[in-house]
């Protein structure tokens, strides 16, 4: 048989080989304990995943935006080059629901590849009508405050547009019938008592330089204090309205290509498009480690997949995630 003929097998290989054996693989079937529940976006463990949908929310990164309410209480958060060089993200909640997020901005061409596998809510502040539609084609139940949905509220510490801000729960609970599904995962994780891909198959590494254009070069630095990957804005550290540092437990660098659209900022820059299907580079940050890896997208409703040099997926730490998307050409990586 193949499985002795190489003298050294590991318990999982022998497994899989008594599993197409019927018999036993039939024993093993009933025999072996069903893995625990875990948040489907982080991974982390917990008695009972919530019965409640993945909210999706674009949340503004201009210096005007900072310091953002609400983003260390998202499982996922995604970075996107927008017009004029400057960011965005789409903060994915669903383990926490903290009170309140902000500032609130617009949907742009990217948000629907972000959201769609999701299956869930995307709530935003105003745009364009191509943008809005495409997001309800992709199977999302649009949530937005220029229409008058409930939820969002104005600051009086900031000027408009800056100043949106909204309750999640109160977005959660506009779910209609069809969606309120809690989501699939998004990324694979390790099995319990296994390290991630970056920590047992890559290289050690404290810093992430990025650069996603001109104006906006994000950097990470690992804490081992904290377990987590720590932001920053250029050389400033990168806070939260409440003075926490913003961090993660995971940074996931995707290289993709960013197209200039027809559509026009009010100061004349073209809204730029992420590309986010198809496949590229990408660099995966877990517990002060890096590895290498490949992306794929089939289409706009399919998750992000990574698979390491050997074809294997590439698994994240429990925890949480902030997806870089640097655009290919322009920007830049580096970590040491």
């Amino acid at each position: 048989m193949a499985l002795v003929t190489a003298g050294v097998v590991t318990w999982h290989q022998a497994e899989e080989y008594l599993r197409d054996v019927p018999v036993l693989g039939e024993i093993i079937a009933r025999t072996t304990p069903p893995s625990p529940p875990a948040w489907p976006l982080t991974g982390v463990p917990v008695d009972a995943v919530a019965d409640r949908p993945a909210l999706a929310v674009k949340i503004e990164n201009s210096a005007a935006a900072r310091p953002q309410t609400g983003l260390n209480a998202a499982d996922v958060v995604w970075e996107q080059v927008v017009e004029g060089g400057i960011t965005r993200f789409v903060a994915v909640y669903h383990s926490t629901l903290p009170p309140e997020i902000g500032p609130v901005r617009s949907i742009r061409p990217m948000d629907p590849a972000i959201a769609a596998p999701l299956g869930g809510l995307l709530a935003f502040s105003g745009g364009v009508p191509p943008y809005v539609a495409a997001a309800e084609a992709a199977g999302l139940q649009v949530i937005r405050q220029d229409s008058g949905a409930a939820g969002f509220s104005r600051t009086a510490t900031r000027a408009a547009p800056h100043n949106v801000h909204a309750a999640p729960q109160t977005l959660v609970d506009q779910a209609d019938a069809a969606h309120r599904t809690p989501p699939g995962a998004q990324f694979d994780h390790p099995a319990a008592g296994e390290q991630p891909t970056a920590v047992a198959a890559g290289q050690p590494a404290t810093t992430l330089e990025l650069t996603l254009s001109g104006v906006s070069s994000p950097g990470w630095a690992w804490s081992d204090a904290e377990g987590r990957w720590l932001r920053s804005e250029g050389s400033a550290p990168a806070l939260e309205a409440d003075g926490r540092r913003i961090g993660a437990t995971n940074v996931v660098v995707l290289r993709v290509d960013v197209v200039a659209t027809d559509a026009r900022d009010p100061a004349g820059n073209p809204v730029p498009e992420t590309i986010l299907t198809g496949t590229g580079e990408a660099l995966v940050a877990s517990g002060g480690h890096t590895v290498e890896a490949t992306w794929s997208k089939r289409g706009i409703g399919d998750r992000v997949t990574l698979t390491g040099a050997d074809g294997a997926p590439v698994t994240l730490a429990p925890g949480t995630t902030w997806v870089e998307l640097v655009p290919t050409g322009t920007g830049s990586v580096a970590s040491a």
